[in-house]
């Protein structure tokens, strides 16, 4: 009788612990759907053929916009941003957002065409959309996209419509898609070209978008000179460039006694743009968990991006296969660790 009302007695106890582990499990299970986000694949590309463009909810490709249209069809809203090259307005096309970028002074009229140069001959995924333009006028439209610069990052990311996006795979998505046009840049249709609007961190994120589902694409191409396999290199303008997050070859290499002088500065390649990376990616991926596994995997390849010779740097392709490697271990690592539950 007495052992009857014991196990009768320990029957809710059983169940409060086993209440209590399904519980734990639930908790541990949240944290490392924090820890691994489910991996959200990146939206479709747009698909138009050469010299087209497709914006917001338009169904169908149009050719690239012609002087006429652009005088005619584009009305400027207001001026969002004015550098020595440009002003960019925002403006509005037949109900569609665009920015429109109006030469800002007839001395950089070079500089201006050559970005345009390089916007249409550079048209991918990996680069702003264009929409048209009128050389003559000093004007170019491309696609809008209202989050800004990478610079403006964490500040987007804590509106609450954008706070579910603040996870390692968004962040890492975006230092993917940089290192992936780092890769096309070095082997892009119009040769092997150097980012050289990169002499300090601000100014190299300034050269790109954030789109609205959180990519990464290349809009300011103003100074892309092209560096030649094995022979002439390139030299980011004529002016001394100092501090850390320029690379070594790129400074002043005669010390402080001898004055700088453009003609006795050495060109360089394209592996400037190598050395600058791990610091591109710490801005990337701020401090969201799952962020100090990503360093820890990157840790080798950052290393080797800032050797001092830069023949020994690994290329953007390189850099690129092992960030990929790594974006499919955190992957494969949350989905193991669900399975386990």
């Amino acid at each position: 009788m007495g052992n009857g009302r014991a196990v009768l007695c320990s029957l809710p106890v059983v169940a409060v612990c086993l209440a209590a582990l399904m519980f734990a499990n639930l908790l541990l299970y949240l944290y490392l759907d924090s820890l691994y986000p489910s991996f959200v694949f990146p939206s479709p590309h747009r698909h138009c053929p050469p010299r087209h463009f497709k914006l917001g909810t338009m169904n169908d490709c149009v050719p690239w916009l012609q002087c006429p249209e652009v005088r005619a069809d584009i009305r400027r809203l207001k001026m969002v941003g004015q550098g020595a090259v440009k002003k960019v307005y925002l403006s509005e096309w037949r109900g569609q957002k665009v920015a429109v970028c109006a030469l800002s002074s007839e001395a950089y009229r070079a500089d201006f065409l050559h970005g345009l140069s390089m916007l249409r001959l550079l048209q991918s995924a990996r680069v702003v959309q264009l929409v048209g333009a009128c050389e003559g006028d000093g004007v170019f439209v491309t696609e809008y996209h209202p989050l800004g610069t990478p610079l403006g990052l964490d500040e987007a990311l804590v509106v609450p419509r954008y706070r579910s996006s603040d996870t390692w795979p968004t962040r890492l998505r975006l230092a993917l898609d940089y290192v992936v046009f780092l890769s096309f840049l070095h082997d892009s249709p119009a040769g092997v070209r150097v980012m050289c609007d990169s002499n300090d961190l601000s100014k190299t994120l300034s050269q790109f978008l954030l789109t609205a589902d959180f990519r990464l694409v290349a809009n300011d191409l103003d100074a892309l000179p092209e560096a030649t396999p094995g022979g002439q290199g390139v030299k980011c303008g004529p002016r001394q460039l100092t501090g850390d997050f320029v690379a070594p070859e790129q400074l002043w290499p005669h010390g402080e006694d001898k004055p700088f002088s453009d003609e006795l500065m050495p060109s360089y390649s394209e592996k400037t743009d190598i050395w600058k990376i791990p610091e591109v990616t710490s801005f990337l991926l701020g401090h969201v968990i799952g962020s100090d596994v990503i360093h820890f995997h990157l840790f080798q390849i950052h290393a080797d991006c800032k050797k001092q010779d830069p023949r020994q740097r690994p290329t953007a392709k390189e850099v690129l296969n092992v960030y990929r490697a790594v974006y499919d271990t955190m992957v494969e690592n949350q989905q193991q660790s669900r399975d386990m539950l």
